[in-house]
C-alpha cells in the first residue's frame, strides 16, 4: 500500500512540476496562440490519471474533469485562433477555474444530499 502511494505522490509531483514548466514557457515566448496553455493543463491532468490508471492507482474524478474540460476549451480556442486568426483572447483561466470548482463542489454535494435523503426515507 505505501508503495502505492508513494508512486501517486511521484506523479502528481510529475504533474506539477509539467504544470509549472508548461506555464513558464508560454508567459516567456510572446505570440503564444490562446488556448496553448489551457489545452496542456487539460492534457497534463489527463496524463496524469493515465498513469494512475496504467498503474492501478485509483483515478480522481475531479482532475479527470477538470481535463476534458481544460482540455476541450482550450482546443477550441486554440482552433479559433489558428485557423480563423482571431486576435489574442484571453479567458481568465483562474477565476473560470474557480467557478468551476465550485459549481462542481455544489453539484456533488446536492447530489450526495439526495442519495442521503432517498435512504433516509427509505
Amino acid at each position: 500500500m505505501d508503495e502505492i502511494k508513494t508512486l501517486n505522490q511521484r506523479y502528481e509531483i510529475v504533474a506539477w512540476g509539467a504544470l509549472f514548466i508548461l506555464l513558464g514557457t508560454i508567459n516567456l515566448i510572446p505570440g503564444v496562440p490562446s488556448g496553448t496553455g489551457v489545452l496542456g493543463i487539460g492534457i497534463i491532468l489527463l496524463g496524469l490519471n493515465l498513469a494512475r490508471y496504467l498503474s492501478k492507482i485509483p483515478t480522481n474524478g475531479f482532475t479527470i474533469t477538470l481535463g476534458v474540460i481544460a482540455a476541450v476549451l482550450g482546443g477550441a480556442l486554440y482552433l479559433l485562433h489558428s485557423l480563423l486568426r482571431i486576435q489574442q483572447f484571453e479567458l481568465p483561466f483562474f477565476p473560470v477555474l474557480l467557478v468551476v470548482i465550485g459549481v462542481i463542489f455544489l453539484v456533488r454535494s446536492a447530489t450526495g444530499m439526495k442519495s442521503a435523503i432517498t435512504m433516509k426515507n427509505g
